[in-house]
């Protein structure tokens, strides 16, 4: 199979490619608008309705009619003297907030981009006054949007709004602020639109330099981008039309994630083919480049099968979860990592196929014999010379680095930003003069069983209850369903929402509370951001149960079908498993313990283990192929280690390097320094220490044994020429 498509591919280069051409213009065009649709922005809606905050989020939507796609932005309207708000000063106020809530916000669209491949966010935002502060110092107003905040579109509604509505009050002689998630998010996006451009800049000059540094030439350090961006448009498209057909639903960060690790590993996957290419080309000078690219194609497409399958199993591992963010991004990444397997096994050997000699200019690397004595060439000899150095100082490296994970946390904290923000400005001004969760409240709903009525004195027993829990800064009135078989309470904790006092609070003695002092015959539910943050806790702790061990199983079958081995897969596995307990320790130092966060991101511990064990096995599957492929060879076994570092260490240290970059800039997206930090560390690790020193140094030491029970010897078939 694998052949067939690298044969095709390689006899009719220009049809594969116009195919692909044709494809990723066509969906990347339809990408947007399709994404829009699969996409939510409410975590609770990921949980399963068997929690406590799932079942309340439902409640919220069917009895009270909260929309699922709003989001609500707090506005604080206060004098600009400072002065205490007056009669006078409430009535400009609601007379300017009506005029807001009647005014339709036209979304912005940049001149150069088509509005027909973009979804219109134009929409008339819902302004209700919510409460004025005991003081009267400045009064809230609630504005409601539709839409996901890390909607760009919804985000330049906002900004729209924003700028309108700090005008209308700034004529009247008031200032404004304005908090919540949407302009948190809109806050720090601005705050690092800079950074995010410049990194985007850094990574792609990395790419080509890097290309350019191990090929010398032009076409080889601009190729691999243009061919992954290519494969990632499609890919962008299957996964969106996957999630419609499905009708599962994707977390807003999801998009982007996909677009990080398709530009990583597709570009992994192309820096193999060249390198091998070129190595097949020296080799064989007077052979034709279509020839030569599919028998490279062929024999490199089967490691790269392997090692994509594997992050395609890893992956779809997540299906199992209970938590939706997860279960949808797993079956995501998987159909967008598929994608790109496909194109390295049909577009990237086209490339090679067309290119030919070509794809080298103008470098002369093909006229020259490589240097046996290089750098390359003496990294092998030492790693093959002294296998038990290098193998304890690896161990004692990582085993150092792992020693982190002693204490650690999980954080499930939303700060975005991780610093003063206007909108966290306008949070804490609130925060002075009410109760912290204000605008953000913990709700207890309750309903009547067995279809009975509900009445507001019937619960205030529980009101009371609930007012007497300590952290409770505020009760708001009770408000009844239309069909009165719901009630909704209200509370304002005086924690910060997104605190794990917050969590712990809606989860602990308010819940306990609202189940103790409900009515009989009535059901107390317990909601709000704090509580659903709460309940994912729970969710991610019994998923992590779960994946792993089937992840890793996965893998390890996927191994030992590729390296017919039981040994060898063992020795990955467990390299790779020290790896990522050495990344995650690493990032548990530095963020807990060096600049004193809270802990570690609760879904780092999930995707580090995915994408440092499937991507790292990458390069190991890359080594080992190459070890077992060296010791087919007649000679000594840590001979045969030192070649295949030889051949493999450029591919494997540009390509970490390479996907080690990629990674790095998910630093400037607001949120994602941890991951960003411990993918890039975790991959770096992978590529330079696991790959190109402990695997090599365990296969120096068990020399043709790591193949038990087939053990390749001299002979065998599978030889391919000098070395």
């Amino acid at each position: 199979m694998i052949r067939a498509l690298t044969g095709y591919s390689t006899r009719n280069p220009w049809k594969v490619i116009v195919l692909w051409v044709l494809l990723g213009v066509a969906l990347s065009a339809l990408t947007p608008t399709l994404m829009s649709r699969v996409t939510q922005h409410q975590t609770g809606d990921f949980l399963p309705r068997t929690y406590d905050s799932a079942a309340a989020l439902h409640l919220a939507q069917e009895k009270f009619g909260e929309n699922p796609d709003a989001t609500t932005v707090t506005v604080l309207v206060a004098r600009e003297d400072g002065k205490a708000l007056g009669v006078a000063d409430h009535e400009r106020i609601a007379a300017e907030s009506a005029k807001l809530g009647q005014r339709r916000v036209i979304m912005p669209v940049e001149d150069d981009v088509p509005r027909f491949l973009v979804p219109d966010r134009s929409q008339t935002p819902a302004v209700a006054p919510a409460m004025t502060a005991p003081d009267r110092s400045f009064q809230l107003l609630s504005a409601q949007l539709m839409g996901s905040p890390s909607d760009t579109g919804v985000q330049g509604v906002y900004r729209t709004f924003r700028d309108d509505a700090r005008t209308r009050f700034a004529e009247a002689g008031m200032r404004t602020g304005f908090t919540g998630s949407l302009a948190e998010v809109v806050d720090t996006t601005d705050e690092h639109e800079v950074a995010t451009t410049v990194g985007g800049i850094l990574v792609t000059v990395l790419i080509v330099l890097l290309n350019v540094l191990a090929f010398r030439s032009a076409l080889a350090a601009l190729l691999p981008l243009l061919a992954v961006a290519m494969i990632g448009g499609v890919a962008a498209g299957a996964v969106a039309g996957t999630a419609l057909l499905s009708g599962r639903k994707l977390d807003a960060g999801t998009p982007g994630l996909i677009n990080v690790v398709l530009l990583g590993i597709g570009i992994d996957y192309l820096l193999f083919l060249l390198f091998r290419f070129r190595e097949h080309l020296r080799e064989r000078p007077g052979q034709s480049p279509r020839e030569a690219a599919a028998q490279v194609s062929g024999r490199v497409g089967t490691a790269i099968t392997s090692a994509a399958l594997t992050i395609v199993a890893a992956f779809a591992t997540l299906g199992l979860a209970t938590f939706g963010q997860f279960r949808s991004m797993g079956p995501a990444i998987a159909v967008a990592v598929l994608v790109m397997l496909l194109g390295s096994l049909t577009l990237m050997p086209a490339l090679l196929a067309a290119a030919g000699r070509k794809m080298f200019w103008p470098s002369k690397a093909l006229e020259r014999t490589p240097d046996e004595r290089g750098r390359s060439a003496r990294f092998g000899e030492l790693v093959t010379r002294r296998p038990l150095l290098m193998l304890a100082a690896s161990i004692a490296l990582l085993g150092a680095l792992a020693a982190g994970l002693v204490g650690m946390r999980m954080d499930y904290g939303r700060d975005a930003s991780g610093g003063q923000t206007a909108a966290s400005a306008t949070a804490a001004e609130i925060a002075r003069a009410l109760p912290a969760g204000v605008s953000d409240p913990t709700t207890v709903f309750v309903t009547a069983d067995g279809g009975g009525t509900l009445t507001t004195g019937q619960l205030g027993g529980l009101v009371r209850a609930l007012t007497q829990v300590e952290g409770v800064g505020k009760t708001a009135p009770t408000v009844l369903s239309e069909d009165r078989r719901a009630a909704r309470i209200d509370l304002y904790p005086t924690a910060d929402p997104q605190s794990q006092q917050a969590r712990d609070l809606a989860s602990g003695p308010i819940r306990d509370t609202a189940a103790r002092h409900a009515p009989d015959g009535t059901t107390a539910r317990v909601g709000g951001t704090a509580a659903i943050f709460a309940d994912v806790a729970t969710a991610v702790d019994k998923d992590l149960r779960i994946v792993f061990p089937v992840a890793a199983a996965l893998i390890t079958l996927i191994l030992l079908l590729l390296l017919r081995s039981l040994l060898a897969p063992v020795v990955l596995m467990l390299s790779v498993g020290l790896g990522f307990a050495a990344t995650l320790g690493a990032a548990t130092l530095l963020f807990q313990r060096a600049l004193g966060e809270p802990g570690v991101d609760f879904t780092l511990p999930l995707v580090l283990f995915l994408f440092v064990v499937a991507l790292g096995t990458d390069y190991n599957i890359l080594i080992a192929d190459r070890i077992r492929e060296e010791m087919r060879q007649p000679g000594p076994a840590r001979a045969a280690v030192a070649r295949a570092v030889r051949h493999t260490t450029p591919a494997v240290a540009t390509a970490g390097m390479v996907l080690a970059g990629s990674f790095a800039t998910l630093a400037t997206t607001p949120g994602n320094a941890q991951i960003a930090f411990a993918m890039t560390l975790g991959i770096l690790l992978s590529a330079l220490v696991l790959s190109l020193v402990l695997v090599p140094a365990l296969a120096a030491l068990l020399g043709r044994a790591l193949w038990w029970p087939f053990r390749p010897g001299p002979g065998k078939s599978g030889a391919h020429g000098r070395r």
